[in-house]
Parts: C-alpha cells; structure tokens; sequence
C-alpha cells in the first residue's frame, strides 16, 4: 500500500509540474519581437551578426535575393528575438498554401485544386536541413526555443486576415537541436522523424573525382564505370560546368519541371527566374553540372558550398532521355566532383532516392520536424497518426576499400 501511495504521489508531482511547465510556456516570454514581412525591414546589422555563423541560407544576402523570385504560394516572414536591448535569435518563416494536388499524385480534379491548407513553416522549404532558426552563443536555449514559439503565435494570429495557418513546422531539426526544442511538446509540438539526410563523407586526400573513384572497392568501381560513366559516353554525352543561368534559366527550368510534376509532394513550383538570383547570390558558392549531348541539355545539378558542407540539391533531367540513359546517376557523380572542386568535406545529398545515394558511400543523418495544430483534437490526430508514418530505412553499403573505410 505504501509503494501504491508513493507510486501515486509521484505521478501527481510530475504531472503538476508538467502543468506548471505548460502555464509558463504559454504566457509570453520575457523578450522582445520584431517581425517583419521583408528581411530589408529588420535591423540589416543584427541579423547579419546573428547569422554569421548560420550558413548561406540564413544569410541576409541570400534571404533578401529570395524575395522577388520565391514560388507564387510562398510568403517569407522574418523575425529578430530581443532579450532587453540584445539581439539572441534571428527567424525566417515561410506562408505555404498547399492544395491537396500539390500532396499526391492522384488526381483529384476541381476537389484536388479547392481543397488545401495555409502553412506556417518555419524554415526554408526551397532546400533541406535547419535553416529557420539562428541562436546567438551563450543564450539559455529553452528561452530561445520559448521566443521561437511565440514568434510562431504571434505571426499565426495575424495571419487570421489572410486565412488562417492551421498548421506550424518547425523543419529539419538534427542532433541537439532535437534535444533543445523538446520541451515544446508542452505546446502540443510533435515531432516526428522524416526521412534521413543522406551525407557522403570525402576523404582527405580526395584532391578530383578520380581520387574518389581509387577509393572504392572493385566491384562498386567497375559498376560506376560499366554501368555509369561508359553508357554515358558511348552516347556521346559530357558533363560540363554552366555559369549564365540568366541565358539558360528557361531550359533549365523546363528540365526542373520534368521531375518536379513526377514528385508525390510538391508543396511549390521554382519559378525560372529563381536560377539566376541563386547564382548570383552564391556566386564563388555556386556550382551547376549539365550533362549534355549534341549541344542539348538532358540534365542539370546545382550544387553549393555552405562551409564545409556542399548542398546538392536541384536537380532536372529530360525524362524520355533518362529512359534510356544513367543521367541521374552521372549527376550525383558530378556533384562530388563539385564538392571536392569546392574544397568541401561533405556532400549534403538530401532525402529520397536513399539506395542510389547509398551506393556512393553516403551515410544517412536523422532529421525530423515539429508540427502543431491549432485544434487541440488535430494534435491529437497528428500525434497518433504522423509519428507512426512509415519513412524508407537507408541501404547500409560500405563501396569503399576497407583502408578508406574510415573516409565514408
């Protein structure tokens, strides 16, 4: 009886501090806000000191070229976090309405264009990994992640003119940011695991794609070259670098698109005009592989230097071609030969496609993302049926020599 009774005070101690928790988290924090629907309306000289160590992608450069060639169903929103007069997190968020078309390949006719839902995402939806969320050094990170929150609050309640953001996501979290931003559960943030990153560490020594290719096995290397690399130039296909978008975007964009229609979710639409500013943003950063043949292009990666981590991540290629031709394949492989030309540590792959992407030695990372309802009974939902989605496991291949081990 004894253990019964303690057994019970226990749970009534913790579930009232969970109360507690919950009380807190939802009053307003002690910080203060500024947020803006253009990053050129924010304090230009804090976000960049908050960010520099935050990437490209949370760049202010970067950011501020995004605006004017986001696609049509995209609407950034930014914000500084104020702790009295010092800046401690930077914040961009993007408005995504999302037609239930744009989440399946079933076509649902009228219904599939009519029906949808307004998203706040915090994040970049245009790439993957943590580009949402900047926090300067030193600063206590369940106080960040409570102004995160707020901020989430404060710009889904003024968007009630525009339509109301039903869902919030908090994208891409890795690592400790998983452990962080935890106790929003206490907000009814789920998180729920997406497919992996799938990361291909290059050795130290890897000075050109050639040294890659020394570096595998003989069984994966004959299957590069038999399977890969001959087919492509027995059709008198080549791979070149291609450095004016602006004169290309059209034909860059029509190959985007050719695998864009195919995906089973396409929440946007790049527009052509989004190549160029890309390029011109990134500038030294910016790498673009096309695989070409007879002066036609069948296909396109671009490729960029965040630090020491190489993003490969828009890809297009002529469908009917690909039919007949390893391009995919080739395109991976040429951007780790961009990677390595860029002096990077790392290619950054992305999800899908896990087995392909395995084959060449990457290793999967775990990701997830936060989501939240505004209805109390859809958390509920969310909370029994996204966290038990079924996500494809990564291949475990290990193509490299046993002495290269340690560089995949």
């Amino acid at each position: 009886m004894m253990k019964i009774q303690q057994k019970l005070r226990s749970v009534k101690t913790a579930l009232s501090e969970r109360r507690e928790v919950r009380k807190r988290l939802r009053g307003p924090a002690q910080l203060r806000y500024a947020i803006a629907d253009s990053i050129g309306m924010l304090d230009a000289q804090a976000w960049k000191g908050l960010t520099a160590q935050a990437g490209f992608f949370l760049s202010y450069d970067y950011l501020r070229s995004l605006e004017s060639v986001l696609p049509a169903n995209l609407d950034p929103r930014y914000a500084l976090v104020y702790e009295d007069e010092q800046p401690v997190a930077a914040l961009y968020m993007q408005l995504a309405d999302i037609r239930l078309a744009q989440a399946s390949k079933t076509s649902f006719g009228s219904l599939g264009e009519s029906l949808g839902q307004r998203v706040l995402t915090c994040g970049n939806l245009l790439t993957f990994g943590q580009h949402g969320i900047a926090i300067a050094p030193g600063v206590d990170p369940e106080l960040a992640w409570h102004g995160v929150a707020e901020v989430l609050y404060r710009v889904r309640q003024a968007e009630k003119l525009a339509g109301s953001a039903n869902f919030v996501m908090i994208k891409d979290l890795h690592g400790p940011q998983v452990e962080d931003a935890a106790f929003l559960k206490n907000l009814s943030y789920r998180f729920v695991e997406t497919e992996p990153n799938m990361v291909l560490a290059l050795g130290e020594d890897w000075k050109s794609y050639d040294d890659y290719l020394a570096s595998l096995a003989s069984k994966y290397r004959a299957n590069v070259r038999n399977g890969i690399l001959k087919p492509i130039e027995a059709a008198q296909c080549r791979v070149e670098h291609f450095s004016d978008m602006a004169a290309m975007q059209d034909e860059i964009h029509a190959l985007y698109k050719a695998v864009q229609v195919n995906a089973g979710f396409r929440p946007f639409e790049l527009l052509p005009e989004y190549f160029p500013a890309l390029q011109e943003a990134a500038g030294e950063r910016f790498r673009c592989s096309v695989l070409k043949r007879e002066g036609k292009m069948l296909g396109f990666l671009v490729t960029i230097a965040d630090g020491e981590t190489a993003i490969a991540f828009h890809i297009g290629f002529d469908r009917a071609a690909a039919a007949d031709l390893p391009i995919y394949l080739r395109l991976l492989h040429a951007g780790i030969a961009d990677a390595i030309g860029l002096g990077c540590k790392r290619v950054s792959f992305g999800r899908t496609a896990l087995e392909p992407k395995a084959a060449l030695g990457a290793r999967p990372e775990t990701y997830g993302v936060l989501i939240r309802h505004r209805q109390p009974f859809m958390n509920k939902v969310i909370k029994h049926l996204l966290l038990n989605i079924d996500h494809d496991e990564a291949p475990d291949r290990s193509p490299f020599k046993k002495a290269e081990g340690k560089a995949a």
